[in-house]
């Protein structure tokens, strides 16, 4: 058996699965320390599925917390930003694009030092051992730990990021790095704002994982825990410690999944609907289509690896102006069981209108006897028409799919949505973030720019496939059990020697 768990802004889900089958769901409010929510719905789905602790194999988190730090600029930690890549790059400095906010939040201290390569192997400078000392009596000075170092196409060599990281630990022996090697693509500032923002977590990553597995270890749990990444895969506790960014976006890909889960359809969009916004996703192959461009975090750019998500102002809270023609994008969110005028509110939300429809019977019907039909038909036809075009918007090639609706907020559509080919409404969508995260396998990603002059192109998929591999590894994945779900090459045709991007992302099942 497993229990997954998905922590989001509103509600706290959770589910027992038993190979295939829900064993116990339930929903509970997210509370501020996250950790007694997540008690209290672990209590729920134990209490009401009869199940002992030590039947329990595993347990999947999905968290926002990482998210929502960057976006709110909190519990984020002062760092040290080393890019190596001088003589280049001098006149865009690290965060040169940041918010302001943002730099202010973590007071970064910066060093720009000679090094790094170019895309075909060349150097671009020597590394210089007086700048690397210099680098780490600064350190030293200000008492600064946490350190993100960032090469010049550091995807194709690592070694001066390697190096640079030697140094530091031998001065600095419980200093915590990221090197941005590990987890970024080629595209040296959202690569270096990646490894920026990840390390700028890892104190409070540590606590987070902390309280998680306190939370589990109160209940008796004490079976191994994951954490969900952005793609779908788990990472174990250990490997969240040191990326804590990874998580970003887990949310809506553990919806995806799950819908993927209840479904049985590898190909189609899904639409999570929640307490604020409507996300729209698209499964190819049982797992959420990757973004191909820029994804801004916190008005932050990165370009690791994200699912491609369109969100739109369309949730159970969401306000409904006095014609029903504008619905959000504002929202009462998590205060709809107090402002919503269903639960003795007095706000006009999405929710009241579906009470006072007839198709749900949510909170108290009366409170919405006065609504006139024109208002509830408009503001029905409203949110019908907005997930419509959300829907036509994400399909890839304009190809019609099935789509399938997930969320608590899911109740909204009463209707066929005229950009489904066939729409489905699974049992327990409502938990399906939380089924996504109890079925999450564990997967990896390398990405390398190689010359097929040089090597032959067997070759440069089995190099980028082994350095994959040796992530998912890391992660917590079972050897055995890992396979290449995904290889991107792209010829870079301005570049000399037919230089092509080699992108390989592989899956596996959990070491046991």
């Amino acid at each position: 058996m497993r229990i997954g768990i998905d922590v989001g802004g509103t509600h706290t889900d959770a589910v027992i699965l038993n190979g295939d089958q829900v064993i116990a769901a339930t929903k509970s409010l997210t509370t501020a320390d996250v950790v007694s929510g997540i008690s209290n719905a672990l209590d729920d789905i134990l209490t009401s599925g009869g199940v002992r602790v030590e039947q329990i194999q595993t347990v999947m988190i999905g968290t926002t917390q990482f998210t929502n730090a960057i976006i709110e600029r909190k519990s984020l930690s002062r760092m040290a930003a080393i890019r190596i890549g001088l003589p280049s790059g001098r006149g865009m400095p690290p965060m040169v694009d940041w918010p302001d906010d943002m730099r202010a939040a973590i007071n970064a201290q910066v060093h720009m030092i000679h090094g790094g390569y170019l895309y075909d192997g060349y150097p671009l400078a020597d590394l210089r051992e007086a700048e690397i000392a210099a680098v780490i009596r600064a350190l030293k000075k200000e008492n600064i730990k946490n350190i993100a170092i960032s090469s010049a196409f550091s995807p194709m060599n690592a070694d001066p990021e390697i190096k640079v990281s030697e140094a530091i630990l031998e001065a600095i022996p419980d200093a915590q790095l990221t090197l941005s090697h590990q987890f970024g693509r080629l595209g040296l500032l959202e690569r270096e704002n990646a490894a920026i923002m990840n390390t700028a977590l890892l104190p409070f990553a540590t606590k987070v994982v902390n309280a998680f597995l306190a939370a589990l270890k109160s209940r008796g749990l004490t079976c191994p825990a994951f954490i969900s990444q952005n793609d779908g895969t788990l990472m174990s506790s250990e490997f969240v410690r040191q990326f804590p960014a990874l998580t970003f976006s887990s949310g809506p890909t553990n919806s995806l999944r799950g819908a993927y889960k209840l479904t049985g359809l590898e190909e189609a969009i899904v639409v999570d609907i929640g307490g604020t916004t409507s996300d729209i996703g698209v499964l190819q192959g049982g797992f959420p289509r990757e973004s191909n461009v820029i994804v801004d975090i916190g008005g932050i750019r990165t370009n690791f690896r994200m699912p491609d998500i369109l969100a739109i102002g369309l949730g159970g809270g969401s306000l409904i102006s006095d014609d029903g023609k504008t619905i959000g994008p504002q929202s009462v969110g998590h205060r709809l069981v107090h402002d919503g005028l269903v639960f003795g509110g007095d706000t006009l939300t999405a929710t009241d209108i579906i009470v006072a429809s007839g198709a749900r019977d949510i909170g108290d019907s009366t409170k919405v006897a006065g609504l006139t039909s024109h208002l509830i038909e408009a503001a029905t036809d409203t949110m019908h028409a907005m997930l419509d075009h959300a829907i036509d918007m994400m399909k890839p090639g304009g190809q019609s799919l099935p789509v399938i609706l997930v969320g608590g907020g899911s109740v909204l559509v009463t209707g066929d949505l005229k950009a489904a080919s066939k729409l489905y409404r699974p049992d327990n969508a409502g938990v399906a973030n939380a089924i996504g995260a109890a079925i999450a396998q564990v997967g990896g990603e390398s990405e390398r720019m190689l010359s097929y002059r040089s090597v032959t192109r067997e070759d440069a998929i089995a190099e980028v496939t082994a350095a994959a591999t040796e992530r998912a590894l890391a992660a917590g994945a079972d050897r055995e059990t890992i396979r290449a779900v995904d290889i991107e090459e792209t010829a870079i045709p301005y570049m000399d020697e037919g230089a092509t991007r080699v992108r390989v992302k592989v899956i596996g099942e959990l070491r046991a």
